[in-house]
């Protein structure tokens, strides 16, 4: 089976019969063993100053576009019974794990990526007689341009924060083993050491397990 990188913006409609038009001019007559739908855009707000095009976006590009590219993804046979599709989320997104020593404020992206695992959970539900299982993970906390542009690379030492490529190390691993029997679940590859809030909520570190499943 082909391994195929697709970048595209999922906040158009238009993305997803264009994600389906280049599957099949790079792989015609294949469907796909594992789909992995990564895509964010993180406008930091507080309540003084909330952002409604900004919250938007985030929204469209979490949490509303992946429902259409899977949808023209199951309707266009590129998925099969025993196909996977892995939505990456974040822990931001557990409304459990959000905590008073955090703070509120970033309210889109927080809660778009809370509606992505209320997306997730559904696809699942709707996939299951199908044979296609759907996860829904917290990579890791990122060393990205996407955090440091909101001004969390102060936090990137502290917090353990990874490179993609570690992350997708990981994340590559759980893939293997993740099936039916973990479908429309929320998960933490690589367990709890990144996640901020992890020990008021849940416990010391180290007696939590890797990989960990997330409150919702």
């Amino acid at each position: 089976m082909p391994h195929i990188l697709i970048v595209g913006d999922v906040a158009k409609e238009s993305a997803g019969p264009s994600i389906v038009k280049e599957l099949k001019d790079k792989a015609p007559g294949h469907a796909f063993d594992v789909v992995i739908i990564t895509a964010g855009y993180f406008a930091k707000e507080s309540l003084d100053e909330p952002n409604f095009d900004s919250e938007v976006l985030m929204y469209k590009t979490s949490s509303i576009g992946p429902v259409f590219v899977v949808h023209h993804l199951q309707k266009a046979n590129l998925l099969k019974e025993g196909s996977k599709i892995i939505l990456v989320s974040s822990e931001s997104g557990s409304i459990a794990l959000r905590h008073e020593s955090e703070g509120g404020g970033n309210y889109g992206h927080h809660a778009s990526k809370t509606a992505l695992n209320m997306v997730g959970k559904l696809l699942s539900l709707d996939l299951k007689g199908k044979g296609i299982a759907v996860g829904i993970v917290h990579p890791g906390f990122m060393r990205t341009e996407m955090t440091k542009g909101v001004g969390f690379d102060k936090f990137w030492d502290a917090g353990g924060a990874v490179t993609p490529d570690a992350a997708a190390v990981t994340l590559s691993a759980f893939i293997e083993s993740f099936d039916m029997r973990k479908t429309g679940q929320y998960w933490a590859p690589r367990g709890p050491g990144d996640i901020g809030t992890v020990e008021d909520v849940l416990g010391p570190r180290s007696e939590l397990p890797t990989p960990l499943q997330l409150p919702w």
